[in-house]
């Protein structure tokens, strides 16, 4: 009898704990644990983050936030932490949560286009990834780094090509710096650079005139003939006198700065710098911009023609008008001229 009742206190022992570990097992792992009505949240975190960086994070998403750590730290993820961008879906148990959290790092779409500066790039990228724009101003300015891939600071924007790219919301300045590096060599393709090899240009020579090619023109279908006028000229010694490297050394200046010159006058064409192409033959020292693809594309597969000059077409605003001769282009221009002044454009 004796016997009887210490093994059926054993067993209601062991039915009190099986039931207190079933509850437990319920409650960390198998019961929803979400608080949010959108189908899914997101969680960031950053590299150096601690397990209380996480949590704090989760507070707000979690309707039970202390089965959630019993859990996390059952399975070690409190010391074990990694960073990226995460999804939480609705009605995820906090097993699924940290199982995610753990293993399944979401890429994020990094886009860019024509920026002007590897300062605004720096800044541009910096609202995408983790990444400050102090750290990665500082990666695409080392000198170490552009000299060993045969760059300059003048001409270091030319490696990153206006896309969008797919990487981890967690990536390095150096880790971005390394994407684009490979992404500008895969498109320097052995057929680009026989192509650039054709017009004697180097691929920085190439990407300098393209944006050159891209500041005068945004129309794709002209961008190959503007390219032509300019690769014409280059051919004959002639000065490139491109208008839109005379604003990039004018707001080089203190006199421009927080201006926007919407017509180019004489005075800008007595610009001392390596930018002005009226005093200088030949391509300016870099890029003055960055240029679309297309752009880029245009120069190495540039319209063969004859034509030396071109100038705004008042009629057909974006688009210009092309002539073989001077006379021809100074009627071209003279046209208009006389559309700015009439809209009173006068600087």
């Amino acid at each position: 009898m004796y016997i009887k009742k210490i093994l059926l206190t054993i067993v209601i022992i062991g039915l009190v704990v099986a039931a207190f570990f079933a509850n437990f097992v319920y409650k960390a792992m198998l019961r929803p644990n979400t608080t949010f009505n959108n189908e899914t949240a997101y969680v960031f975190i950053p590299s150096k983050a601690v397990y209380e960086d996480v949590r704090n994070q989760l507070i707000p998403l979690l309707d039970d936030i202390d089965s959630f750590d019993d859990l996390a730290e059952q399975k070690k993820y409190t010391t074990n932490i990694k960073a990226g961008k995460y999804a939480i879906k609705k009605g995820m148990t906090n097993n699924d949560i940290i199982n995610s959290i753990r293993s399944k790092n979401i890429p994020v779409k990094v886009s860019f286009n024509n920026q002007e500066t590897l300062e605004k790039l720096a800044g541009r990228i910096a609202i995408q990834i983790e990444a400050d724009s102090v750290s990665l101003l500082k990666a695409m300015k080392d000198q170490s780094f552009l000299v060993e891939n045969n760059f300059k600071e003048t001409t270091a924007l030319g490696m990153y090509l206006p896309n969008s790219y797919e990487l981890f919301w967690n990536t390095s300045a150096e880790s971005f710096r390394k994407r684009m590096l490979k992404e500008y060599n895969r498109f320097w393709n052995d057929s680009r650079k026989n192509k650039a090899k054709t017009i004697n240009l180097s691929q920085g020579e190439v990407i300098a005139l393209a944006s050159i090619v891209y500041e005068e023109s945004k129309q794709a279908n002209e961008q190959p003939r503007i390219a032509g006028v300019y690769i014409n000229r280059l051919k004959i010694g002639m000065p490139l006198q491109a208008d839109p490297t005379l604003k990039f050394a004018a707001y080089k200046l203190p006199k421009y700065k927080n201006t926007i010159i919407k017509r180019v006058l004489n005075i800008h064409k007595k610009i001392e710098s390596p930018y002005n192409t009226y005093k200088n033959a030949g391509l300016p020292p870099g890029l003055i911009a960055m240029p679309d693809i297309s752009a880029i594309d245009a120069v190495l597969n540039h319209e063969k023609h004859k034509y030396l000059y071109f100038a705004a077409d008042a009629k057909r605003l974006g688009y210009h008008k092309f002539a073989k001769t001077l006379s021809q282009h100074n009627a071209n221009a003279r046209e208009y001229h006389r559309y700015l002044s009439s809209q009173g454009i006068n600087k």
